[in-house]
């Protein structure tokens, strides 16, 4: 038969998930031990005082309870105090609750053991009432600080991160042309300048293909500014997605003008990677009638390669790529033309 439950307060009632006031919960079998510390802490306007009288209860009466502080009776029928005392240190919502021991032993290796076992206190029962009110505060006052810091830590950890997702988006933003979701002119030449820079201390080739929407204007007056507004991220994309290696990047040069860097590709490499997403878009087969190319939506390429030195400027890349772009579309469109640099 359990005994009674002392309380000056409910405990059937929910405890916030951070006690502000003094909690605490007495473990100890005997039922004039649980009356003589409510009798001692009645008068503390401030502490809530809780009795568990069944040892095999007390981890889930503390879960329950949230207290500041537990006193654990250390002689108890059924299961060791040490052990409850093991058992709120290896439960996640117990294990920084400040314990204090009680005994009727005033012996060294007691005390020891009680301490190994996680226990942060030890008194002598029953305590004289000053100390014991003095112990309670001191730990749960230490506990609520603990809990205010911890708290403290987890919302600037959240605020730092919501800021570096938010700096990480601005970033994003700051780098992709907002119509095509590619990469935007910007983030182009800070992308071919660091890999420039790269081949250079590499002494390894960098590759550049240039590419434009043949008869794009005349697409426009045909078709309108919003079916060409829809043209130019449909081939964005399929550009962009015919590119796959961790390094490679696509971004908008300009107007219906894409450029896709191609970190260590070589000049041989160059006519098959162009061929690859000129082919790609003409199979979209997007209806254009008035195309004096075809009766469907091409793109015309112009890729260079360049073993760069020191010295040499990521412009000359780009000025071999684009002379190649401005040949594929003088010798009729829909092709690819590539040159060294």
């Amino acid at each position: 038969m359990n005994m009674p439950v002392l309380s000056i307060s409910d405990t059937t009632m929910q405890s916030p998930p951070f006690p502000q006031s003094v909690m605490v919960l007495l473990v100890d079998d005997q039922f004039m031990v649980g009356e003589a510390i409510r009798r001692t802490l009645l008068d503390e306007v401030d502490v809530e005082f809780h009795y568990c009288a069944n040892p095999l209860d007390a981890l889930a009466v503390a879960k329950r309870l949230k207290p500041t502080v537990i006193l654990q009776d250390l002689v108890m029928p059924a299961i060791s105090g040490l052990d409850v005392v093991r058992a709120y240190r290896a439960d996640p919502e117990t294990k920084n609750i400040p314990v204090i021991m009680l005994s009727t032993r005033e012996d060294a290796t007691v005390k020891s053991d009680a301490f190994r076992a996680g226990a942060n206190d030890y008194l002598v029962k029953l305590p004289d009432r000053i100390e014991l009110i003095a112990r309670i505060r001191y730990h749960s006052a230490a506990y609520l600080s603990q809990i205010q810091r911890d708290e403290a830590y987890r919302a600037l950890r959240i605020s730092q991160q919501a800021l570096m997702e938010t700096n990480l988006e601005l970033q994003r933003l700051t780098n992709v042309d907002g119509l095509t979701g590619v990469g935007n002119r910007r983030y182009f030449d800070e992308f071919l300048d660091a890999e420039w820079k790269q081949a250079i201390r590499a002494q390894e080739p960098i590759s550049l293909l240039m590419l434009d929407i043949d008869h794009f204007k005349q697409y426009n007056d045909a078709h309108g500014h919003l079916a060409g507004d829809d043209l130019l991220r449909t081939v964005a994309q399929t550009v962009a997605s015919s590119f796959r290696r961790p390094r490679d990047f696509t971004a908008r040069f300009g107007g219906d003008e894409f450029g896709v860097i191609l970190p260590q590709s070589a000049v041989g490499d160059l006519p098959a990677l162009g061929n690859t997403v000129v082919s790609a878009v003409e199979a979209l087969r997007l209806p254009y009638r008035e195309s004096p190319v075809a009766g469907h939506v091409t793109i015309s390429a112009g890729g260079a390669t360049c073993t760069p030195c020191h010295g040499d400027s990521f412009e000359m890349l780009i000025a071999a790529a684009d002379k190649a772009l401005y040949r594929a579309k003088r010798e009729g469109k829909n092709r690819v033309v590539t040159a060294t640099c």
